[in-house]
């Protein structure tokens, strides 16, 4: 049977653009997986590795006009906001060559032989090292910085580790052009080209996460797919680490006196948080509970008339159109919902955007109302009116895990009066990131940064963005008596590398 082809497509019109790969057969991504582990020797020197990575971002940045006018034509998501996603993942790539650099991230320990301690300790070297090949998963939503030049390639090959990258079929004429533009800087360094592999298709992505020489893998997608990728990363016969983001809420608790202070700045706000990118972020806010009574009231009003001014926009492709509209339908349908903008289709290929609202109560126990507490991919939001903390906090209790969860407070209660400091404790559990008097929508790349949450938002506990991303592709070792000559040279008493370490007890920089 001929291999499917594999068509760029516009999701302005629908229609097919030009054919600019197939899906990959099993023998094909076993080629791709072995010639990535047989380039893991070439990640060995750091400053290659540093080096690649900083050639990365500048031909990356060379190739710019090209890039930009392809992942358009495949998204969508308009010339700014993708050349401000390009530009993010440039610096992406420069910090982890700055992490790479430094050394930091090895997490070198040494301890020499105690006797007096009890028990005894023996020499001891520890450092860690790189897993092998890793398997990344791209995003639809995030072309460049969730992709194949994304963070997850970006902190994999930093850690030292080739990677093959399952390409979104989004956006599969932009994977190709990044692949060669990434490859180039590799060769750059003489790294060879099966460092960074590329394949197509759903069934290649099964055979991915499966392959015995993949040793871990990084997702971003739905729920549904992410589970069955890291169920199968789970049943092979040697398990691998699936670091996995599948979906997120990302609850807003607006209280009674935030509400009274300012309703309409937070409904502006709110507005342009859950429109942004036509509601296509994996932290826009899913769901506000919002105080009953006149202060909430206001913060609708603003809600609706900034809602109201926004424009249709193009989802992704027509699948996530469709979703879309039979997921706001059925949420709408349900008792006591109301739509002050009714979110759903604009013409033949946008979508309006809209929000919902539901009394509180209806979201407590288990039932039918269940629905308004999942995900639904696009330009809505569920409001929830609560009459009072209780409600607020039974509703709190009842979510998932989420990358995010936010809190609008008054000027008194930031400064420590009220309840501030309570609603920040229902919240920490529900996320990784707790927001205060701001949007979830942005993801800093930063060092503090976590992307992360309990499941279903991810299925570790590590980030997907910042510098301690890396972590998830290493593994530590340890080396008891062995002499100083065969030791690696990140663990030999006189520190040849200059790495930063902890030394008998002492942190060393």
């Amino acid at each position: 049977m001929a291999a499917a082809p594999v068509w760029s497509v516009d999701p302005r019109t629908g229609k097919q653009r030009e054919q600019v790969a197939v899906e990959a057969t099993a023998q094909e991504v076993d080629a791709a997986v072995r010639a990535a582990h047989a380039a893991r020797g070439s990640l060995a020197d750091r400053a290659v590795r540093a080096a690649f990575l900083r050639g990365a971002a500048d031909q990356l940045e060379a190739a710019k006009n090209q890039l930009v006018e392809v992942a358009d034509a495949e998204t969508a998501l308009g010339p700014v906001r993708l050349n401000g996603e390009l530009a993010r993942t440039c610096y992406q790539l420069r910090a982890f060559a700055d992490i790479v650099d430094e050394g930091a991230f090895l997490d070198v320990v040494i301890n020499h032989p105690d006797d007096t301690a009890t028990p005894p300790i023996p020499d001891l070297r520890r450092y860690k090292v790189p897993l092998g090949v890793v398997a990344v998963y791209s995003a639809s939503n995030f072309p460049f910085a969730f992709s194949v030049p994304g963070g997850d390639t970006a902190s994999a090959l930093a850690a030292g580790c080739p990677v093959v990258v399952k390409a979104h079929p989004d956006h599969p004429g932009l994977s190709e052009l990044v692949a060669s533009v990434l490859r180039r800087a590799a060769a750059e360094q003489g790294i060879p080209a099966g460092v960074l592999g590329l394949v197509h298709g759903f069934e290649a992505g099964v055979e991915l996460v499966k392959h015995p020489l993949v040793s871990a893998a990084g997702f971003t997608g739905s729920v549904r797919g992410g589970r069955a990728l890291f169920d199968a990363a789970a049943a092979r016969p040697a398990p691998i680490p699936f670091h996995g983001e599948l979906g997120s809420l990302n609850p807003v608790v607006v209280t009674e006196a935030a509400a009274a202070e300012r309703a309409e700045a937070i409904g502006t706000g709110l507005a342009g948080s859950m429109t942004l990118g036509v509601g296509q972020f994996c932290v826009k806010p899913g769901l506000v509970l919002v105080p009953s009574g006149a202060a909430g009231d206001g913060l609708v009003k603003s809600l609706t008339d900034a809602v109201s001014d926004t424009d249709s926009g193009v989802l992704l492709d027509h699948r996530m159109r469709d979703n879309f509209l039979a997921g706001v339908t059925e949420r709408a349908g349900l008792p006591e919902v109301e739509s002050p903008v009714t979110p759903g289709a604009g013409s033949e290929h946008t979508v309006s955007p809209g929000f919902l609202t539901v009394p509180a109560e209806k979201l407590v126990a288990e039932g039918a109302y269940d629905l308004l507490l999942e995900e639904c991919f696009g330009p809505v939001t569920v409001v929830a009116r609560y009459d009072d903390d209780a409600q607020a906090n039974a509703v709190l209790s009842r979510l998932p895990g989420n990358l995010t969860a936010t809190v609008q407070l008054s000027s008194g209660e930031a400064a420590g009066e009220g309840r501030g400091a309570e609603i920040l404790a229902e919240l920490t559990p529900l996320a990784g990131r707790v927001v205060v008097n701001a949007w979830p929508t942005g993801v800093a790349v930063a060092a503090a940064q976590h992307h992360g949450g309990p499941y279903p938002a991810t299925t570790s506990t590590s980030t997907s963005v910042g510098g301690t991303a890396i972590e998830r592709w290493l593994r530590p070792v340890a080396y008891q008596n062995t002499p100083e000559a065969l030791l690696p040279l990140e663990v030999r008493d006189g520190n040849p590398l200059g790495l930063p370490r902890r030394y008998d007890g002492r942190l060393e920089r």
